[in-house]
C-alpha cells in the first residue's frame, strides 16, 4: 500500500471518529437537557401545591385574625344592641304609663267637670222650685176667678217651666197611692184606714223633684198607716 494512501485511510478515520464524537457529544447533551427539563418540571410540580397550600394558609390564618379582631367588635355591637332595645323598652313602657295617667286624667277631669254642672244645675233648678210651687197655687187660685186670660197667662208659663225641667231631666215626685219610699218622700202626716192601703201615699202636700238619680227635693206627704 502506498504511503499517499495509507494517509488517506487515516484521515477517514480521523474524520469518521470525530463524527462519531460529535454525535456522542450532542445526544449526551440532549440528554442532559432532558435531566434538566424534568427536573425542572418535577420541582414546578412540587413547588405549586406547596405555593398554594402556603397561599391558603396563609389566607385560613389572615381570615382567623381577622375574626379574632372582629369578635371583640361584633361582641361590642350585640351589647349596644341589647342597651338600645332595653331603652326602647323602659321609654316605651315610660310612654305608655303616661299616657294612660293622661287618659285617666281626662277622665276625672270629665267627670269632676259634669258632676260641677250637675251640681250648679241642680242648685239652680233648687232656686225654681219655689216658684213653680206658686205657679201651682196660683193656677188652683184662679180655678174660681173669671178672668180666662189671667188663668190661660199662668198656665203657659207653667207649662213652659215644666218644659224646661224635662229637657234639663228634672222629673216630679208625685206617687200617690203608691208605698212609701223615704227616700223620695218625706211623711208629714199620718192617714186613716180609710185614706187607702197600709203604708201607701194617700195624699201629697208638696211634690218632690229629682235632678237623674239625685233628689232636689223629697215630697211632702200623708202616709196610712201600716
Amino acid at each position: 500500500m502506498s504511503k499517499k494512501r495509507r494517509s488517506q485511510r487515516y484521515e477517514e478515520a480521523v474524520e469518521e471518529m470525530n463524527e462519531t464524537m460529535e454525535n456522542v457529544q450532542t445526544e449526551a447533551q440532549e440528554v442532559q437537557q432532558e435531566a434538566v427539563n424534568a427536573a425542572d418540571a418535577q420541582q414546578e410540580t412540587v413547588e405549586t401545591p406547596a405555593a398554594e397550600a402556603a397561599e391558603a394558609a396563609a389566607e385560613v390564618e389572615e381570615t382567623a385574625d381577622e375574626a379574632a379582631g372582629a369578635a371583640p367588635e361584633t361582641d361590642e355591637k350585640e351589647e349596644a344592641l341589647k342597651e338600645a332595645l332595653a331603652k326602647q323598652e323602659e321609654y316605651l313602657t315610660l310612654a305608655q304609663r303616661i299616657q294612660a295617667d293622661f287618659e285617666n286624667f281626662r277622665r276625672r277631669n270629665r267627670n269632676v267637670r259634669a258632676e260641677a254642672f250637675d251640681e250648679g244645675a241642680a242648685a239652680f233648678a233648687t232656686t225654681l222650685l219655689p216658684v213653680i210651687d206658686n205657679l201651682e197655687r196660683a193656677i188652683a187660685a184662679a180655678q174660681n176667678t173669671t178672668d180666662e186670660s189671667l188663668k190661660v197667662g199662668v198656665e203657659m208659663v207653667y207649662r213652659q217651666l215644666g218644659d224646661c225641667f224635662v229637657k234639663r231631666g228634672i222629673t216630679v215626685i208625685d206617687r200617690k197611692g203608691e208605698p212609701f219610699d223615704p227616700k223620695l218622700e218625706n211623711a208629714v202626716m199620718q192617714g186613716t184606714e180609710e185614706d187607702g192601703e197600709p203604708g201607701t201615699v194617700c195624699e201629697v202636700f208638696q211634690k218632690g223633684y229629682m235632678l237623674g238619680e239625685s233628689v232636689l227635693r223629697h215630697a211632702m206627704v200623708k202616709v196610712v198607716p201600716q
